[in-house]
């Protein structure tokens, strides 16, 4: 079976399993604690955890309810390594991590693999971070799952959306974006420009660029499809390494949001 082995572990996070579930325990409880929406769609942040664990967690912490609700996660994150000009499916059957291996949804990439815009490619995700800094994270909170591991380069926001429209199912499928926010300014700079981006994605305004997002052509795809499934979206945490880390003369924005269908936000209510 091809496997895609773990790239960033002993880097992003702990290589050994004991060390990488007290790692995300950690992340946990630093999370920020909020409203308990049941998510279709998450946007996290994929540095390493010291810097951007807690943020994550924030998001991730909503999946306990859903843990054997989910049986598919579509994961979409930017490229950082090898370019590609629209989205790369990795070529293999599971993505492994220090916490065992997730197999991949051949039934739901069979649904895409016409795509124009779908391509695969075994270099995109090889040393690839922005996927699989999330996989731990997931396996910690939900049961069985399988994985649509997406690695995105250029992509328009409406070829994203198309993607996203064969893949959108029911409440069995949970759609993942990992961005971070803006990108080694100081401080208090990198506070407002931020805040900047968090209102436009609060508008679900698909045309963030990629000062803003690094993942902002998947993230554009995702606000373009919660706009025509009428999604509504809330801010769980806000934070850049200042906050996390300490040092903030040069720093790193990560922010997390969830998406809701309408009709949860009504069941929530009562």
């Amino acid at each position: 079976m091809r496997v895609r082995s773990p790239a960033v572990a002993g880097l992003f996070y702990p290589a050994q399993p004991e060390a990488l579930r007290h790692a995300l325990r950690e992340a946990f409880v630093q999370a920020r604690a909020g409203e308990a929406w049941r998510p279709k769609a998450l946007i996290a942040p994929h540095a390493g955890y010291i810097y951007s664990g807690p943020v994550a967690a924030s998001a991730y912490a909503l999946l306990a309810p859903l843990r054997d609700v989910v049986r598919r996660v579509v994961l979409l994150g930017p490229v950082h390594r090898v370019w590609v000009d629209g989205l790369a499916l990795p070529g293999v059957e599971s993505f492994a991590t220090p916490l065992g291996e997730v197999p991949l949804d051949a039934e739901a990439i069979a649904t895409i693999a016409d795509l124009s815009q779908v391509e695969v490619s075994p270099a995109a995700h090889a040393m690839e971070h922005s996927l699989e800094v999330h996989l731990p994270f997931l396996q910690s909170v939900l049961g069985d799952f399988r994985l649509v591991p997406l690695a995105v380069g250029g992509a328009s926001a409406e070829a994203v959306a198309e993607v996203l429209e064969r893949l959108w199912g029911g409440e069995e499928t949970l759609i993942v974006v990992s961005s971070d926010l803006s990108h080694f300014l100081p401080y208090a700079e990198a506070a407002r420009v931020d805040q900047a981006t968090v209102q436009a994605v609060l508008r679900l305004d698909p045309h963030l660029v990629g000062e803003q997002a690094c993942g902002a052509h998947p993230l554009n795809g995702l606000l373009l499809a919660a706009r025509r499934h009428g999604l509504a979206i809330h801010l769980l945490d806000l934070r850049n390494s200042g906050d996390t880390s300490g040092d903030r003369s040069r720093v790193v924005g990560y922010g997390a949001f969830a998406l809701t269908q309408p009709e949860t936000e009504i069941r929530h209510a009562h």
